[in-house]
C-alpha cells in the first residue's frame, strides 16, 4: 500500500479530487486537519484556554506539528499544494521537512507561483498544476501505466 501525505492549502477540494480519482489504486491518503477552526483551536481545546492569542496559536501549532511530522515521516510520497488564496508558509515548511527527510516530493501550484516557489520546486521530484496529474503520477508509480 502506497502512503501519500496531502499537505498544503485547505480552501479547496483538491484532496477529495485526488482521493476519488485514485479510489481504484492501492494507496492510503492522509492529511493535516483541514477544519481551519479546529486546527487553530486544538491546543486550547485540549490543554486549556490562553488569554494571549500568541500562546493560543502556539499551542495549536505545536499539536499540529506532531500530526504533520508523523504524517510526513510515515509517507512514501508527500504532495504539497500551494493555492492562490493565501500564502501557505506552513506548506513551504512541510515541503522543506519532507525534502530533508528524503521523501519523494510532488509540488502542486499554478504558473503564477513558479518564480516564488523555484527553490521548493527544485527540491521536488515532480511539479504539477492539477490533482489529475498527481493521480497520474501515483498510477504510474503503482502500475507503470500512463492513462489519458
Amino acid at each position: 500500500m502506497l502512503k501519500v501525505y496531502l499537505s498544503g492549502e485547505i480552501h479547496s477540494n483538491w484532496r477529495a479530487e485526488i482521493e476519488t480519482a485514485a479510489a481504484d489504486l492501492a494507496v492510503e491518503f492522509f492529511a493535516p486537519v483541514t477544519d481551519h477552526d479546529l486546527s487553530d483551536d486544538c491546543g486550547v481545546k485540549i490543554m486549556g484556554a490562553e488569554a494571549d492569542k500568541f500562546w493560543h496559536d502556539h499551542k495549536g501549532a505545536k499539536l499540529n506539528a506532531i500530526r504533520t511530522r508523523k504524517g510526513i515521516a510515515d509517507a512514501n510520497i508527500v504532495v504539497v499544494r500551494f493555492g492562490d488564496k493565501y500564502k501557505q508558509w506552513n506548506a513551504a515548511f512541510d515541503a522543506g521537512y519532507a525534502a530533508a527527510l528524503g521523501k519523494s516530493l510532488v509540488i502542486m501550484h499554478g504558473p503564477d507561483h513558479q518564480h516564488a516557489l523555484k527553490e521548493v520546486d527544485a527540491a521536488a521530484l515532480a511539479v504539477v498544476e492539477t490533482p489529475a496529474q498527481v493521480v497520474k503520477i501515483i498510477r504510474y508509480i503503482l502500475e507503470g501505466l500512463v492513462k489519458p
